[in-house]
């Protein structure tokens, strides 16, 4: 019996670590989406609960659109300076990488640190609104525990905090 257990136990020690050393060799990181802005819009939110998208509402029928939905990122002023503030506040994350910046889209990944699983931010200027649409999502996974929402409510925040408001 306890010689069972042992070897249980060995056996749950060594599935852990070599599932940790997988996502330290990049092999939880999953396969880079096709993103970006098309009429206005950015990628509808995935179709498990592991992506929030402040363009939610524009797809009625999506399953996860309730669970989705995220304000966008309100700013005042200059709209240029606004995306170079994000810009900023994306930079200074170590667990993100800015891929993509034109005036208009922000692109960037963000890892985690023990599995190093990768999430897609997407941000599109919509200087007449005077928000910035924003979409992050898990690629790999069915449910994200709400990662992608607080990751972006903290960026939310730092963003506001170097906006001045």
């Amino acid at each position: 019996m306890i010689r069972t257990v042992l070897f249980v136990l060995l056996a749950l020690v060594v599935a852990a670590a070599l599932v940790v050393l997988a996502g330290q060799l990049g092999l939880l990181a999953g396969q880079a989406p096709s993103l970006g802005v098309r009429d206005g819009r950015l990628k509808p939110p995935s179709r498990t609960p592991n992506s929030v998208s402040s363009q939610a509402q524009l797809y009625p029928d999506h399953p996860q659109k309730a669970y989705a939905a995220i304000a966008p990122l309100s700013f005042k002023g200059d709209p240029a300076k606004a995306m170079t503030t994000l810009a900023q506040v994306l930079a200074a994350r170590p667990d993100c990488e800015l891929k993509q910046q034109t005036p208009d889209y922000l692109y960037a990944t963000c890892r985690t640190q023990l599995l190093r699983f990768t999430d897609d931010l997407e941000f599109a200027l919509d200087a007449p609104a005077g928000v910035i649409q924003l979409r992050s999502s898990s690629r790999l996974g069915h449910g994200d525990r709400g990662v992608n929402r607080a990751r972006m409510e903290a960026i939310r925040a730092r963003f506001a905090q170097n906006q001045g408001g």
